[in-house]
């Protein structure tokens, strides 16, 4: 699905309305003079900590999954400055918070860390270290991803540490979520590139941060959108032509043993087009951006999410039991979809864009073999961007 709705910023804090003991603690600061011997060096242990006006917080706890014979950790850091000064982030630590030795896990800093934290209200032409400044009554989030080697153990807690230029903050202390879910893949066939799959960069998906219900969530943290691929093009013949794309009307299965518990029809396919040359069969509004679309639930409050399928291909209506591998449609062009695709997503919510994005892993695929390269099995791992894969 592509990025239809921008980067939600809220304003702006007031720090005029801060509590009366923070104004306090700040005032009592800013009369002492703060020394090198006070600024805690990474992977140093805790030091006393004087109180410093930055919040750091973890909105959702991550859920460690397989990909690539390694670990991953995919969650976000906000932090907030209630402060009256500027505060420049110089790096953040991630440790095991249940480890006696506070040895750093992970730590990102330089232009690691740029490439990282994105500022909610940031200001056009503002790139680069200046992303790290937070002004007063500013946030920023800081997309996180940590991988660890594959035989090493995850922690069961973790804790941030963040260095500013003359100071440091702790965050709470948050734990790694269970429940990862192994599933089939929702299509067949060889050659199906995870376009916008999990990935740190240049992803709307993984950071397209939007406030719902009050709440700012990311419920696309982990979505994919499969296209298929021959020879490296999407699509052989007239680029306008919908059936020139290899992905349409294309089967898709149900993942799991599931419940039906919404289901969307009638939308026409769009003519395909990029940018200026998107012209959508009907007006994008929330009610059409996904398309005619299925929405599964896994069982513990996760819930799988196919948007812009064919219409008049749905096999399913709400209520229905499926099982795995189950036909339930085909693959189309509707809603907000440039050419013909499946975009699919498991989050927390039956409602889409409302819950929060949660990882699972395919039970078996293989690498596409590409030039040199031999095709390679995958088990129990999730693709991630731009990888073509073969599903049975």
């Amino acid at each position: 699905m592509q990025p239809v709705f921008e980067f939600i910023r809220p304003n702006p804090m007031n720090t005029n309305r801060q509590p009366l003991l923070l104004a306090f603690a700040l005032a009592f600061l800013s009369t002492r003079a703060i020394s090198a011997t006070d600024v805690p060096q990474p992977g140093a242990p805790a030091a006393e900590q004087w109180p410093f006006p930055l919040e750091v917080a973890v909105p959702f706890e991550p859920t460690p999954f397989q990909s690539g014979g390694r670990t991953h950790l995919v969650y976000e850091v906000y932090l907030r400055n209630f402060g009256s000064d500027t505060v420049t982030v110089r790096s953040i630590e991630v440790l095991d918070a249940d480890a006696k030795v506070a040895s750093p896990l992970a730590a990102f800093a330089g232009d690691q860390l740029v490439s990282i934290l994105e500022p909610i209200a940031h200001t056009p032409g503002v790139e680069g270290a200046a992303k790290t400044q937070i002004s007063p009554g500013a946030s920023a989030v800081v997309f996180m991803w940590v991988s660890l080697e594959a035989s090493a153990k995850v922690p069961n807690h973790l804790r941030h540490r963040v260095f500013t230029t003359d100071n440091s903050v702790e965050g709470p202390v948050v734990g790694t979520r269970t429940g990862l879910r192994v599933l089939g893949s929702p299509v067949t066939g060889m050659h199906w590139m995870g376009s916008d799959a999990p990935s740190n960069s240049e992803n709307h998906h993984r950071q397209g941060v939007l406030v719902m219900d009050g709440r700012a969530v990311i419920s696309r943290r982990f979505a994919t959108d499969w296209l298929q691929v021959e020879n490296g093009a999407t699509f052989s013949g007239d680029k306008l032509d919908k059936r020139s794309y290899h992905a349409y009307g294309k089967p898709l299965r149900a993942v799991a043993d599931a419940r039906v518990v919404a289901v969307k029809d009638g939308l026409p396919d769009n003519v395909p087009g990029h940018n200026e040359e998107f012209h959508p069969a009907v007006p994008i509004t929330l009610a059409t951006v996904f398309g005619n679309s299925i929405t599964l639930d896994l069982g513990n409050g996760q819930f799988a999410h196919y948007f812009h399928m064919q219409a008049g291909s749905l096999q399913v209506k709400a209520g229905d039991r499926v099982r795995r591998g189950q036909l339930l449609g085909r693959i189309g062009g509707s809603g907000d979809a440039r050419e013909p695709h499946l975009h699919f997503e498991v989050t927390t919510s039956a409602k889409p864009l409302v819950g929060e994005g949660v990882p699972y892993e395919i039970d078996e695929y293989q690498m596409s073999a590409v030039g040199d390269r031999p095709a390679e099995r995958r088990v129990r791992e999730l693709p991630l961007k731009d990888e073509i894969v073969d599903f049975k």
